[in-house]
């Protein structure tokens, strides 16, 4: 891959970043540093990322997504910016997220903080004059922003909020009382959501805003939510994902495609499936929609298939059921050909193209995670690219010729003079002769003749996949002398439906075999300190770190995060009710599988020092599931301490600060631990 930087400029915040003691407890602080020629946690702050590269419609410029940290306000900030499609003149452009090329390239649109307040829709000129105008003063923020096809108006979805139709007769309150708040009436299925808290009394739906400003028209209505803001080409009707039916909300796994009129609102089925059918994409010509869905199963896991169906919802059928991969990003060939589309195997992502007749070829091949956003008729990609030792970045090539061209290098004065950690591959047997894919990451530097303490990172999911893209949590690690194992277990993605499938009514089970397992091929390699391993993960990843150590005292110590503990209080606790599904029966009529799967029932056995950290805004896993595991450790002298993160929904590491504590956090508690003789308690280490 060759490499082209246009001139860029970092965003100037300090000269150097905050002193890490101003942020962090002081004997956090104090842990030793990494040598000067290694990644530091200290440059997180300093860490950009990219997203959302988009050509503009004469392919010349390319727009896209730049975030980075502001240590002021401890958040991430986006901005617009704009560069060459050589990668040249690479210079920000407003302040915002979310840039749209008008089709005739003249301006852009964006997100960004308006009047009266919050997210609003804004339009830049792309002329040298550069004007900006703010097109809507929206009370709720707006979603899927796209232009018409005539580049007149705009679409998006938005909350339409719900009327209050239960009235009680309240007294009236004297003069100046200070009464109560007025309770929170809850009657929906869905009423709250991890990251937004209580959902409001509404439904989104979609309208339109003239392109020069004005008041939006509301195009769709009813009882049901309408997602997505996909215009067929002629301008005159939407495509997007619903399930309008009697009971919707009581629905697993069930959404069918619809059209709407935009000038009537009439709503029509373009599929009606027993299953799932999402993320409609029209053809140039209007002729075809491409979608992705699945016939309705009890299957835990099922990769999408892509479909394509005539306009008007007839003559449906199947293009990739053989790839037994899940499609994403879809892009139709500008002569309607086929389909573009990035897949996800073993571990890396590369773009995919589907003939109309269901001949399926990978364009792109490499260890690497690429996510193609944009192809234009002049088969030119833009997308972002990364690997175990590049961070995102923007990357463009022909799809007929496949020489892929780095644009930008947004991290370079990061990592100038850094050395960083190696990634190596590993294939291993597992139990039932499955085969498991890992990766190792060693510390620069690495002597196979010296013992290295060893991470085991648990991805969580637990339906979803480790991949080879670069990876900050891991370097820093890395850089503190850590050897780090991650791989994939069975129930992970990226493997087929039978391999993400192998966990149903069965997790954990297995898949913890697929970890230690992982674990023995490591420590046979002869560099690694067996009295010296420890092993973490958040989500999914923190419900089996929660078995791991109910079921081995094989880990000097182990870090819990926002995990699941006891499958009965979760199911009616999380923030919908999906998991009542993942069980074979509810709870009500026969508790013993969450019993059995529960990391509670194993608490008995628990000899491995554990801290547990978790979100206390989490609605997803709930920091009450903490708490038990917590009260459950103390009870039985276990070494163990909970860490509550302010400021966190699910995870620990939103925040920026609160990411760089986590990793602290994570070292302290292993640095403190090493696996004694046997037949003596664990106790700190005090070297």
């Amino acid at each position: 891959m060759s490499v082209r930087i246009g001139r860029t400029t970092r965003a100037v915040l300090f000269a150097a970043p905050l002193c890490l003691s101003v942020l962090l407890p002081a004997g956090l602080a104090a842990q030793p540093s990494p040598p000067k020629d290694r990644l530091t946690i200290a440059d997180y702050f300093n860490w950009e990322d990219v997203a959302s590269p988009t050509l503009s419609p004469d392919g010349r410029q390319i727009i896209y997504t730049r975030t980075w940290i502001d240590q002021l306000n401890d958040k991430r900030e986006s901005s617009v910016w704009i560069m060459n499609a050589d990668g040249t003149k690479n210079r920000v452009l407003v302040k915002g997220a979310d840039a749209k090329w008008s089709p005739d390239g003249s301006r852009i649109s964006y997100v960004a903080p308006g009047e009266p307040g919050g997210a609003q829709i804004w339009v830049r000129y792309m002329d040298a004059e550069g004007a900006t105008t703010q097109i809507t003063r929206l009370t709720e923020a707006p979603a899927d922003v796209e232009w018409s096809p005539d580049g007149k108006s705009i679409g998006f979805g938005m909350l339409v909020r719900g009327t209050d139709t239960w009235r009680i007769a309240m007294p009236t309150p004297p003069r100046g009382a200070k009464w109560a708040e007025p309770p929170r009436v809850v009657t929906k299925v869905k009423y709250r959501a991890d990251r937004q808290g209580f959902l409001e009394d509404g439904l989104r739906q979609l309208f339109t805003v003239p392109a020069d400003g004005g008041t939006p028209t509301q195009v769709t209505s009813g009882d049901w939510a309408a997602n997505g803001t996909t215009w067929m080409p002629d301008g005159k009707s939407f495509v997007f994902t619903s399930l309008r039916t009697a009971e919707a909300e009581y629905a697993w796994r069930q959404s069918d495609i619809y059209k709407v009129d935009i000038a009537t609102g009439a709503v029509s089925a373009l599929t009606s499936r027993n299953g799932p059918d999402n993320s409609p994409v029209p053809s140039p010509d209007g002729r075809f929609i491409a979608y992705t869905g699945y016939d309705s199963t009890d299957a835990t896991w099922k990769d999408a298939i892509m479909y394509v169906m005539d306009a008007d919802g007839k003559n449906a059928r199947a293009l990739t059921e053989k790839l037994d991969r899940s499609p994403s990003g879809m892009i139709w060939a500008s002569d309607a050909s086929g389909v573009y589309f990035n897949v996800e195997n073993e571990g890396s992502r590369n773009l995919y193209f589907v003939s109309l007749k269901g001949a399926i070829r990978q364009v792109t091949k490499g260890t690497h995670v690429l996510t193609v956003s944009d192809i234009n008729r002049n088969f030119m990609a833009v997308g972002v690219a990364t690997s175990p030792m590049k961070p995102n970045d923007i990357v463009t090539f022909d799809v007929r010729t496949l020489a892929m061209e780095q644009l930008t290098e947004v991290n370079a004065d990061v990592l100038a003079g850094k050395e960083l950690a190696t990634t190596e591959e590993v294939w291993y047997t597992s139990v039932d002769g499955q085969r498991i894919q890992g990766w190792i990451v060693k510390p620069a530097g690495f002597d196979a003749k010296k013992k290295y303490p060893l991470m085991l990172e648990i991805h969580g999911g637990p339906h979803s996949m480790y991949n080879v893209g670069f990876n900050f949590a891991r370097q820093d690690h890395a850089s503190n002398g850590f050897v780090m194992l991650y791989t994939n277990p069975r129930g992970s993605t990226g493997y087929g439906s039978a391999f993400g499938n192998a966990i149903k009514n069965a997790y954990p089970g297995k898949d913890y075999n697929d970890l230690m397992a992982g674990v023995d091929t490591v420590i046979n390699r002869g560099f690694v300190d067996s009295n010296r391993l420890y092993v973490f993960g958040c989500s999914g990843g923190g419900v089996l770190t929660a078995w791991t150590v109910g079921h081995t005292d094989r880990f000097a110590a182990a870090a819990s995060q926002c995990p699941v503990i006891n499958w009965l209080s979760f199911v009616g606790t999380t923030d919908g009710s999906s998991w009542y599904y993942n069980f074979a029966k509810y709870p009500w009529d026969d508790p013993s599988e969450h019993l059995k799967r529960s990391p509670l029932m194993y608490v008995g056995s628990v000899k491995t020092p554990t801290m547990l950290m978790t979100g206390v805004n989490d609605l997803r896993t709930p920091i009450g599931q903490t708490e038990e595991f917590y009260e459950a450790l103390k009870i039985r002298k276990v070494p163990t301490a909970m860490i509550r993160f302010n400021n966190e929904w699910h995870g620990t590491s939103s925040t920026p600060s609160n990411f760089i504590r986590t990793q602290l956090y994570l070292r302290s508690w292993f640095d403190k631990y090493q696996t004694p003789p046997k037949g003596q308690r664990v106790t700190p280490n005090q070297q």
